[in-house]
C-alpha cells in the first residue's frame, strides 16, 4: 500500500470520526473502509499513526482487551482536517524531497581538470602525512631500541661486577695464601741453612 493511499485513508477516517458526534467501536471503521481486503489489525496500526503524530487529534477508550476499542474526535480534529490534513503533509513532504533532489541535480559537475587538481592536492597532502608518520613510527622505534639496550645493559653490567667483585675476592685470598706459604717456604730455608752452616 502507498503512503499517500495510508495517508487519504488517515484522513477519511478523522473524517468519518467528525460525522458521527459520540464514540464509535474501530470495528466501524474497518467495515466502513477496508472490509475484506485488509485486516482490523491494519486499521489499529493507522490509528496509531495517527496518535503518534499528535495525540489530540482522536480521543480512544480501551475496552474488551483492545487498546483501541473505541473513539470520538476532539477539539483539534476539524482544524487539522481543514489545513490538508495527512494527504497535505504527504504532499508536502514529497514536494520538499523534489526540491533536494532538484538542487542535488543542479549542482555544477567538475571538469576533469579540476578533479585532477583535487586527487594532486590529496595525494600531496597524504605524501606529507605519511613522511610524517613514518618519522614518528621511526623516532619511537629507535627509542625503544635504546630503552631495550640501557635495561639489557644495566642487568649484565650488574652481572659482571659480580663477578668480578668474585674474581676479585678470590685473587686477595690466594695473595694471602701465596704470602702465607712464602713466609713459611723462607722460614723453611733459613731453618735448614742454620742446620747445615
Amino acid at each position: 500500500m502507498s503512503e499517500f493511499f495510508k495517508a487519504e485513508l488517515k484522513d477519511r477516517f478523522l473524517e468519518y470520526a467528525l460525522e458521527r458526534d459520540d464514540y464509535f467501536e474501530v470495528q466501524l471503521l474497518y467495515d466502513e473502509f477496508l472490509r475484506p481486503n485488509y485486516s482490523l489489525e491494519f486499521v489499529q496500526k493507522l490509528i496509531r499513526e495517527i496518535m503518534d503524530y499528535d495525540h489530540d487529534l482522536l480521543d480512544i477508550m480501551s475496552g474488551n482487551g483492545a487498546k483501541i476499542f473505541m473513539l470520538s474526535t476532539t477539539y483539534k480534529t476539524e482544524a487539522f482536517l481543514d489545513e490538508g490534513g495527512f494527504k497535505d503533509l504527504f504532499i508536502q513532504e514529497e514536494e520538499k524531497w523534489d526540491n533536494f533532489l532538484e538542487q542535488l541535480a543542479n549542482t555544477r559537475k567538475l571538469s576533469s581538470d579540476e578533479k585532477a587538481g583535487l586527487g594532486r592536492t590529496e595525494k600531496k597532502e597524504y605524501k606529507r602525512e605519511r613522511y610524517l608518520l613514518f618519522g614518528l613510527i621511526t623516532a619511537v622505534t629507535i627509542s625503544f631500541v635504546f630503552t631495550l639496550y640501557s635495561l639489557v645493559s644495566g642487568i649484565f653490567a650488574k652481572v659482571d661486577q659480580e663477578r668480578l667483585s668474585d674474581i676479585e675476592d678470590k685473587l686477595n685470598a690466594l695473595e694471602i695464601e701465596n704470602k702465607a706459604l712464602k713466609e713459611e717456604l723462607d722460614s723453611l730455608q733459613y731453618y735448614y741453612s742454620d742446620k747445615s752452616g
